[in-house]
């Protein structure tokens, strides 16, 4: 059986592992599924159609799986996934998804989202994902593995964030920011790539030397965009991160690619 503190509420049907373990004051919904040695540390509300996987710890006052903040929400069954080893602090709240977005809010695995963090409905986060204190993102947002948002910032519905991206404290993204990008400002503008977790993450010198030119060719001043992405992906094509930012920039997305300050309009 499952530890559970005698002031927990569980409710009839929530599928708990054997070793969870809940805290005084959670409350735990019907269709809640807590995977092994999840740990509820007190005060925490886990409701909706939601699923916590193996190792995930959520620390007081998270507030998890309940309604979305979308006023098309009309109480269809969607869901909230989140994968393993997550650790969520305090005062954390997570959507399930809308019939606008496909009915799934999914969190990966490793992440850590730290004291205030929202993570809105239909948002798509990958692993190994930071969110430091109070970011927040909006609905339908999607974040590639690896990316790091700062504190106090700010993600606008429908926006991308690649793997390895980077975003500055304090920073409101209202366009979609490319892999290993480093973004910063009040609307935030590419500031170049980001070289520390680069490094970090073990990507040899070599492919950083590479990713740090094929960037200049992409946000050169000549030509248009769309020149500019053909030259590279013609240059670069063996190199697997820079078409990792090529893909990303050529797949359709309701926001624009978040350029340099410097960047003049180009189609």
């Amino acid at each position: 059986m499952a530890e559970v503190h005698a002031t927990a509420i569980v409710e009839s049907g929530a599928r708990l592992a054997a070793d969870a373990r809940i805290g005084p004051y959670c409350v735990i919904g019907s269709e809640v599924d807590l995977g092994a040695g999840v740990v509820l540390e007190a005060h925490v509300v886990v409701g909706g159609r939601t699923t916590i996987g193996a190792g995930t710890r959520i620390y007081p006052f998270a507030s998890i799986g309940l309604p979305p903040q979308d006023l098309k929400y009309a109480g269809e069954p969607s869901t909230l996934e989140i994968g393993r080893h997550n650790v969520i602090r305090e005062h954390v709240t997570m959507n399930p998804g809308t019939k606008g977005g496909g009915m799934v809010t999914s969190v990966g695995d490793e992440g850590l989202f730290m004291i205030g963090c929202h993570v809105a409905h239909d948002c798509r986060i990958g692993n190994n994902v930071v969110m430091a204190n109070s970011a927040a993102l909006g609905g339908h947002v999607h974040i590639g593995d690896f990316a790091i948002l700062g504190g106090l910032s700010a993600v606008h519905q429908f926006v991308r964030i690649g793997a390895h991206a980077i975003i500055g404290g304090m920073s409101g993204v209202e366009n979609d920011v490319i892999p290993y990008g480093s973004v910063m400002g009040d609307r935030a503008h590419l500031v170049g790539l980001n070289l520390v977790g680069l490094k970090r993450r073990g990507f040899s010198r070599e492919v950083i030397h590479v990713l740090r030119n094929a960037y200049r060719l992409l946000f050169a001043q000549e030509g248009t965009m769309n020149e500019r992405l053909q030259d590279v992906a013609q240059m670069f094509d063996d190199n697997e991160a820079v078409m990792d930012i090529i893909r990303f920039m050529q797949l359709p997305s309701q926001r624009s690619i978040c350029q340099p300050k410097n960047e003049r309009a180009a189609s």
